[in-house]
């Protein structure tokens, strides 16, 4: 009998139909690996979308469309992420709920079109700002369902912008998933952000070193406030632990698996995994590694150590526990090849 509940579909339909879902009116975007089939997906579905002749454009189009009021969204990749941020860092200024999928791809500049963990720091820290953006990190269909819910929810009612960071193999692979298990949550709703026929001056531009200053730091004091409502994480088997791996999106599939196989061979591994990245879970990064069994970190990331920078920056420096590095970048990390990496380092 076919289950209706079960539906083998891409990352990229998720994504399109967690945007649906979460009430998107509109999408402004340029193609570009491997974001495209969010892009064609959103159309497909008769959507109301917007080809811009760039990235900047699609940017700054979203920026346009939200202050109106419009639940609008973009996708982009790579060297289009790097454009995107110039309508980012300007939604990311003004306070507007820009909502962007990230589709990683390996850099520098086009590099390969399908896949890495290189674009972490432009989407954390992208741009001349401080970072006051939210930065979610899926780890598989149901979670890309749900981080994007999360996503046009929390840049709505918290109004910082959100990206949804994610890679061409999440996107691209198709798996089955069962709908039933997918908790459906309420949407926060859109309402314009000047109001029709309102005459108001919202600046981006400052004249004064000061006025900037205590701009960014009213933004900055919302943003400490809303840290401990959507700093996410994930632990596992870390009570025990003597190695804690640490690993985001689809390399933390793989760890997860590692982990596993490692435990059966009386390892004592644990993980922590981040969800959001933007804002970072301290909290319980500090409490994992402070663990009074732990002895080593060790960081794994289809880069050369941007998780590992924000692990740093977020981390308790009296803690003092050893760092290793897995580095792959713009490589998937395979199973067995993982475990392979941990047990050099931990034997």
């Amino acid at each position: 009998m076919v289950d209706a509940n079960k539906k083998f579909i891409t990352g990229a339909d998720m994504a399109v139909k967690a945007a649906i879902d979460a009430g998107a009116q509109m999408m402004y975007g340029y193609p570009i690996t491997p974001a495209t089939e969010i892009f064609t997906g959103w159309i497909k579905n008769k959507q109301n979308f917007l080809q811009t002749e760039d990235e900047i454009s699609a940017g700054f189009a979203v920026c346009g469309g939200v202050l109106a009021g419009q639940k609008a969204f973009s996708a982009s990749s790579g060297p289009g992420h790097v454009l995107m941020q110039d309508g980012f860092i300007m939604a990311e200024g003004m306070r507007l709920p820009f909502v962007l999928f990230a589709a990683q791809r390996g850099g520098p500049s086009s590099g390969t079109v399908i896949y890495s963990q290189q674009e972490v720091m432009l989407a954390c820290y992208g741009g001349n700002g401080e970072g006051m953006r939210l930065v979610y990190s899926p780890s598989g269909p149901e979670e890309l369902y749900a981080l994007t819910r999360r996503a046009f929810n929390e840049a709505w009612k918290y109004r910082f912008p959100a990206i949804v960071l994610t890679d061409g193999y999440t996107l691209k692979e198709k798996s089955i998933v069962d709908f039933s298990l997918i908790n459906d949550v309420e949407n926060f709703p859109a309402y314009p952000l000047v109001a029709e026929g309102q005459n108001i001056h919202w600046p981006n531009i400052f004249t004064s070193e000061e006025e900037l200053n205590h701009e960014l730091n009213l933004a900055k004091a919302d943003f400490d406030k809303i840290t401990p409502l959507v700093a996410t994480s994930e632990i596992i088997q870390t009570d025990d632990a003597e190695v804690i791996l640490i690993a985001h999106g689809i390399v933390a599939v793989a760890a997860k698996e590692a982990l596993a196989k490692l435990r059966l061979e009386n390892q004592k591994v644990g993980l922590f995994r981040p969800i959001t990245l933007r804002p970072f879970d301290k909290v319980t990064l500090d409490k994992t590694v402070g663990g009074k069994n732990v002895k080593q970190v060790i960081v794994i990331e289809s880069s050369f150590g941007q998780l590992a920078r924000l692990v740093k920056d977020s981390m308790d420096t009296t803690l003092g526990k050893p760092f290793n590095y897995i580095q792959y970048p713009a490589l998937g990390i395979e199973i067995e090849e993982m475990v392979s990496e941990i047990k050099k380092i931990i034997i």
